[in-house]
């Protein structure tokens, strides 16, 4: 039994949510450039090449690449052979926000849902937890923003629906979407399961990297269908124009009850910030 003190979970997470604010994952400056090559748009060109002066900016100053700094979610797959000790996992995990978002200077965005006061200190975390074999912990930190989110849906679709009616609704809700995601974005789809399946099935998919293939070979025809169809909107880089509406479409399936076929769309801006680390 690998035993884990409960301090150095929250050094991690504190890590991680500074370095995912301030330095962009290279598969998003990867996928920048090579749109950049390809769009057609003047604006769209220009938009794309700030991205790519903005990220190395954050990069060398270590200031955030966005103000909006997003809630706190964090994946954390927990091997089945480990022990945690010294207080509570969830706790840690929640003084790891707390810590890194006031050591980074980042925007604290909890609030009361109705009376809109901030907490200030983006705590509570938003922590999805799994078991899983072996003796190491992985710890994943994405912020996410509230301009992207608040584009993100769940739908219960019929089953006589079908793929069809997956796509066209992916489709529609990017077209609805428009700018308002700071697009070029990632768009995480969720399939079957239940109604909170499918969301976190969605949330999970924005979290492969941009430029890798689906191993379901059904599902990387969909994604290359509806990525094709999504930058064929007109929406663009800064919902500017241009043919960069999307860098990619991640799906992640499972199995559903046979009277109902769950779909969440949860949109990620072109801020795709994760970082991750394993104990």
């Amino acid at each position: 039994m690998k035993e884990i003190p409960v301090s150095q979970i929250t050094e991690t997470v504190a890590r991680l949510c500074i370095e995912a604010n301030v330095d962009l994952g290279s598969d998003v400056e990867e996928a920048f450039r090579k749109m950049r090559e390809t769009e057609p748009s003047p604006t769209g060109k220009e938009v794309l090449g700030l991205l790519l002066k903005n990220a190395a900016i954050a990069r060398e100053e270590r200031m955030p690449i966005c103000q909006d700094t997003g809630l706190a979610v964090v994946f954390i797959e927990v091997g089945q052979d480990v022990h945690f000790t010294g207080g509570s996992l969830e706790e840690a995990i929640h003084e790891g926000v707390r810590q890194g978002y006031e050591k980074g200077y980042l925007r604290k965005s909890t609030c009361h849902p109705f009376t809109r006061k901030n907490l200030g200190d983006n705590t509570p975390a938003i922590i999805h937890t799994r078991i899983v074999p072996g003796d190491s912990v992985r710890i994943i930190v994405e912020p996410k923003g509230g301009g992207s989110e608040n584009m993100s849906r769940v739908v219960m679709l019929t089953p006589s629906q079908g793929i069809d009616g997956v796509r066209s609704y992916v489709i529609q809700r990017v077209k609805e979407a428009g700018s308002n995601p700071c697009p070029p974005i990632v768009v995480g789809v969720g399939i079957g399961g239940t109604f909170e399946r499918a969301a976190f099935l969605a949330k999970k998919a924005t979290l492969r990297p941009i430029g890798t293939t689906n191993p379901d070979p059904e599902l990387d025809r969909l994604e290359r269908e509806i990525l094709d169809a999504v930058n064929k909107l007109g929406v663009g880089p800064g919902g500017l124009g241009g043919r960069t509406t999307a860098l990619a479409v991640h799906i992640e399936m499972v199995p559903c009850h046979i009277a109902s076929l769950p779909l969440a769309v949860n949109i990620q801006c072109h801020a795709g910030r994760h970082k991750e680390a394993t104990l």
